[in-house]
C-alpha cells in the first residue's frame, strides 16, 4: 500500500484495540513498525493521536499511511506445528471461543525482543472467513492458566464486554513465601505502571497519583507447609497489569519464583521446589452466548505441580464443582 487511506471502523470491531485492529486488517505489517507509525503521529483516529491499545469505536475513521516499505512489511508465518501445539491446549471449544491452558513463559502478545508468542500462532487457527482468532483477555508470560480466545470480531465483541463488565470470575492458585496474616481477607490499593532498567514495574501509590489505578484482590490460604509457604487461592476484581503479584507482595507473603516483586532478602527455597513463576490461572467461569455458564478449570504446569509434591499440597483435595477454598474469602 504506497498511498495514506481512511477506514471507517465496523460495527463488528466496536471497542477492539487499535493493535489487534492493525493485525486483522494488515497481518504483514510488524508490532514494533505499528508503535513506531504511532509514536510518529502518522496513525490517527478520527484524525487525533492514539496509542496502541486505544479501544476504536464504530464510524470511526482511520488513517492508514504507506505501508508497502521492506521496513515496514512482515511476511505473514502460519505453521502447521503452531496449529497442532495450539490444539494440544484446548480446554474448551465451541464455535465462539477457545480456553486455552496456557503453559508458563509462553507470552501472549509481541513486543521489543518477543518474537514467538500466542497471539502470532492464532493466525494458525483461522475461521471460516480465514480471520485469526482474538485475544478476549491476558496473562503475563510467566502466568499458566486459563485463557479465552474469540473464534469471529462479533464473539470478540461479545465477550471483551463480558470481562469488562467482571462478569467473569477469575481463580488463581499460587505458592507463597510466608503465612498470609490474617489467613483470609481484602487487599485494596492503587497502583501505577513505572518504566525501569529491566522493563516495566508496578508499584503501590497514594490516590491522585498519576497514573493511578484502583485494584482489588480476594486471597484465601488453602494449605500452608510449616511457616514458610502457603498456597493461597487469589480472586482478583480488578485486573490490573501484575496485580497479584504486587498484591501479595505488599502482604509480605511474594509468590515463589517472581524474578519482579520477590523482595525478601537472604531467603532460600525448600529441595524439590520447581523452578518459575508460581502462579496459574486455575478457573475461570463466565456466561456464554447462549445463556448457558462455562466453569473451566486448567491442570498445574509441570513445576507447580512439582512444588505441590515437594510441600504436601494435593491439588485434587477440592472438587472445583462444590465449595471452593475461594469462596470464604470472597
Amino acid at each position: 500500500m504506497s498511498a495514506v487511506q481512511q477506514r471507517l471502523v465496523s460495527q463488528d470491531e466496536d471497542g477492539m484495540r487499535l493493535d489487534r485492529w492493525f493485525a486483522h486488517h494488515f497481518p504483514q505489517l510488524g508490532f514494533g513498525r505499528l508503535q513506531k507509525l504511532i509514536r510518529n503521529g502518522e496513525v490517527k483516529v478520527d484524525k487525533a493521536k492514539v496509542t496502541t491499545s486505544t479501544r476504536v469505536v464504530a464510524g470511526q475513521t482511520v488513517r492508514i499511511p504507506p505501508i508497502d516499505d521492506p521496513e515496514t512489511v512482515k511476511p505473514v508465518k502460519v505453521r502447521d506445528e503452531d496449529a497442532d501445539f495450539l490444539r494440544d491446549l484446548i480446554l474448551y471449544e465451541d464455535d465462539d471461543i477457545y480456553v486455552f491452558n496456557k503453559p508458563s513463559g509462553l507470552a501472549v502478545q509481541g513486543g521489543s525482543g518477543t518474537y514467538r508468542h500466542l497471539d502470532g500462532m492464532l493466525k494458525s487457527l483461522p475461521n471460516k472467513k480465514g480471520e485469526p482468532p482474538r485475544l478476549v483477555h491476558r496473562l503475563d508470560r510467566d502466568t499458566s492458566g486459563c485463557l479465552v480466545v474469540a473464534k469471529t470480531h462479533a464473539a470478540a465483541s461479545h465477550f471483551g464486554t463480558v470481562f469488562r463488565s467482571r462478569s467473569a470470575r477469575k481463580i488463581y492458585w499460587a505458592v507463597v513465601a510466608g503465612n498470609p496474616h490474617p489467613q483470609q481477607g481484602e487487599i485494596s490499593c492503587f497502583l501505577a505502571k513505572q518504566g525501569g532498567m529491566d522493563g516495566e514495574q508496578v508499584v503501590v501509590v497514594k490516590n491522585g497519583t498519576p497514573g493511578a489505578q484502583h485494584s482489588t484482590t480476594y486471597y484465601s490460604t488453602t494449605d500452608t507447609a510449616s511457616r514458610r509457604f502457603a498456597w493461597v487461592t487469589l480472586k482478583p476484581v480488578t485486573g490490573r497489569t501484575h496485580q497479584l503479584r504486587v498484591h501479595m507482595a505488599q502482604l509480605g507473603t511474594p509468590i515463589i519464583g517472581d524474578p519482579r516483586y520477590f523482595n525478601i532478602e537472604n531467603w532460600q527455597g525448600a529441595p524439590g521446589l520447581g523452578e518459575g513463576l508460581h502462579l496459574h490461572a486455575r478457573r475461570i467461569a463466565f456466561p456464554l452466548r447462549g445463556g448457558k455458564r462455562l466453569d473451566i478449570s486448567a491442570p498445574l504446569p509441570p513445576h507447580m505441580r512439582q512444588s505441590f509434591d515437594a510441600l504436601g499440597f494435593d491439588p485434587d483435595r477440592y472438587d472445583i464443582q462444590q465449595q471452593d477454598p475461594e469462596e470464604e474469602g470472597a
